[in-house]
């Protein structure tokens, strides 16, 4: 949620801002703004809404040239999507400004105790008591970066601030708290940003913040230290993509790029994940092998998208491993005071690496004793930074707010932690271990296949346009993949669409079967699980009876379900356990062409946010 860029250098910061704020799009946002250092003084310009309304702002009232500014696009909590509580906020004299990520959860006291000291604070939001605060702190010590100190030791919730002060021209100062903050790094220059993206056209170093750290960027380095002074090891990084990888090239949206981009990113999720012995390595397992030898239960928390690879995940752990897998919501996780002890190993899945719920679920799991194995894409990310071990998914930037390749490389992650438990534990041999491997390397040419047999997807898509309902069954694998069609098309289309287990149609479901209401059926290899297939070719029997309109994702060669089908999509077969690589695909260029022939925007769904960092 909300996207932040600060800028020192020699370059417009204006410029270098606005082109952060742009590459930040993706992250969901109501309104934006810019401050920026000039003449011993801030000028400011903010507008509810999309960018471009900041951008006829500034066209028609530009601001003056300067070398240092912070810029924010802003995800409404506090307050309305108004002009006034956009960021940036300023104390009452304007020589403050403050950008926020987050929130301040004792806003309300410490909102009050300024207006008893004569404050006036115009907005609605937690962000501005910040900028008066800091006014106070400064006007005492004269050091912003000590100043950011001293309110940060008041502040309680998950914040990410950057601010400027205009008796400090040359200076940008952040803090963090739960909530993702990174520096770029350049030759002269340093910019501090909520994601990579930010920058990633002015730099590829990059250094990680802790957290509890304030930054302090001046034009000459700079410095980080902890809440309470002390300075503090920070780790350099380089991202690994550049910036054409984040640009549409020539695709209508990003989605229809990452969709596109799935092959590669499953075949990079896959490289390097096995020796010439045929033995598996992860990327950092910060776990010894003689501690997951003693795991007796395994708990995936995720939320989503990556919510319903871990339910996938459970049927490859427990196959594979003969260990109990249970899976949850990480915003339930922590609530519902869940059983963990030494011998839990707890995956954590999350594409941005800041999920705040599933943050959260991974420190309570850490709290009781159980060891943390984080899935990720983001590297240098809070998840990956406080778990025991980290598989990263190597997928590049995903910017459409709806998940496509993440999804799909991070059910590639999960058969290799299964696989890895196997070979660790002793379940699976060395040789099994190989073949499945070898089965998953076979996967990123089955995806492009399905992709080049889209066009009938795309036409059934925006001949049901007009529908309001679309509903999905699935059983075993299959059932998560309906899960998640159903999610895509809530997303996008902002149409109702459920997804359900085949099996549960008779207890209740099937009364909402009704004349042409189109049902997709995900149909299980009849190779692999002969009995699942019979079944859930019956239940295309049932809702066809009741004069449903049925979809049928079914593998080649599966000529059962002809008969039954009025729209067939054909997928590449492929093992019973790996099917939900090929079988998500259809379901995501379907929900991408219907919300596009609906007029919606498909990057930015309304009122949903690519990184969730608020709980």
């Amino acid at each position: 949620m909300c996207g932040i860029v600060g800028y020192v250098g020699p370059q417009s910061a204006l410029d270098v801002v606005m082109a952060g704020l742009k590459r930040l799009e993706y992250r969901g946002y109501d309104s934006a703004g810019v401050a920026v250092l000039a003449d011993g003084g801030l000028a400011t310009a903010k507008r509810a809404g999309k960018l471009v309304n900041l951008d006829k702002e500034l066209s028609e009232h530009p601001l003056p040239a300067a070398a240092t500014g912070i810029g924010h696009t802003r995800w409404a909590t506090h307050g309305g999507p108004t002009d006034a509580n956009a960021h940036p906020h300023l104390d009452n004299a304007g020589r403050v400004a403050v950008v926020h990520n987050g929130i301040i959860e004792n806003f309300a006291p410490l909102r009050a105790e300024l207006a008893e000291r004569g404050h006036e604070l115009p907005s609605e939001t937690d962000t501005e008591v910040v900028a008066h605060l800091l006014a106070e702190e400064y006007s005492a010590c004269a050091d912003l970066a000590e100043a950011m100190r001293l309110v940060c030791g008041r502040l309680e919730g998950a914040f990410t601030l950057v601010a400027v002060h205009a008796d400090a021209p040359d200076v940008v100062v952040g803090a963090r708290r739960n909530s993702p903050l990174v520096v770029g790094v350049g030759e002269g220059e340093y910019f501090l940003a909520s994601d990579v993206a930010a920058f990633i056209a002015h730099t590829r170093n990059a250094v990680e913040l802790g957290q509890d750290q304030v930054v302090e960027l001046r034009r000459d380095g700079v410095r980080v230290t902890g809440f309470d002074g002390t300075p503090a090891a920070v780790r350099s990084y380089h991202v690994d993509w550049d910036a054409s990888a984040a640009e549409k090239s020539g695709y209508a949206s990003f989605m229809l790029k990452e969709i596109a981009e799935q092959p590669k990113a499953v075949a990079d999720t896959l490289l390097g994940r096995i020796d010439g012995s045929g033995t598996l390595s992860l990327d950092e397992v910060r776990i010894p092998p003689e501690v997951l030898r003693e795991v007796d239960k395994v708990v995936v928390v995720a939320c989503g998208t990556a919510f319903h690879a871990g339910l996938i995940a459970k049927y490859a752990i427990e196959h594979w491993t003969r260990i109990p897998c249970e899976v949850e919501l990480a915003s339930e996780f922590r609530y519902r005071d869940p059983i963990l002890d030494q011998q839990t190993l707890v995956v954590a899945i999350s594409q941005s690496g800041e999920t705040m719920d599933t943050l959260m679920a991974l420190r309570h799991a850490r709290e009781q004793g159980a060891r943390v194995l984080a899935i990720c894409n983001t590297n240098g990310s809070t998840i990956p930074r406080e778990s025991d071990a980290v598989l990263y998914t190597h997928a590049g930037p995903e910017v459409a707010v709806a998940s496509t390749k993440a999804f799909l490389t991070q059910l590639v992650a999960c058969y290799l932690v299964a696989l890895y438990l196997g070979q660790v534990r002793g379940t699976k041999y060395g040789d099994e271990i190989g073949d499945v491997v070898r089965d998953l390397s076979g996967i990123s040419g089955a995806v492009e296949r399905v992709l080049g047999t889209m066009d009938p997807v795309r036409e059934l898509a925006r001949s049901l346009a007009h529908k309001n309902t679309v509903l999905f069954l699935g059983r075993h694998v299959g059932h998560p993949v309906a899960l998640e069609g159903a999610l895509k098309l809530k997303e996008l289309a902002y149409m109702h669409a459920e997804g359900f287990a085949a099996g549960e149609l008779k207890h209740g479901p099937i009364a909402l079967i009704e004349e042409d209401l189109p049902v997709v059926v995900v149909v299980p290899s009849p190779r692999g699980r002969s009995v699942l297939h019979d079944k859930i070719v019956s239940n295309i029997q049932e809702i066809r009876a009741r004069g449903a309109r049925t979809i049928v994702i079914a593998e080649e060669g599966d000529e059962a379900v002809v008969p039954y089908a009025d729209h067939l999509v054909r997928i590449p077969a492929t093992p019973t356990l790996l099917q939900p690589l090929v079988a998500t695909v259809p379901l995501q260029v379907f929900a991408c062409e219907l919300a596009t022939a609906r007029g919606n925007e498909v990057d930015q769904p309304r009122n949903l946010a690519k990184s969730v960092t608020v709980e």
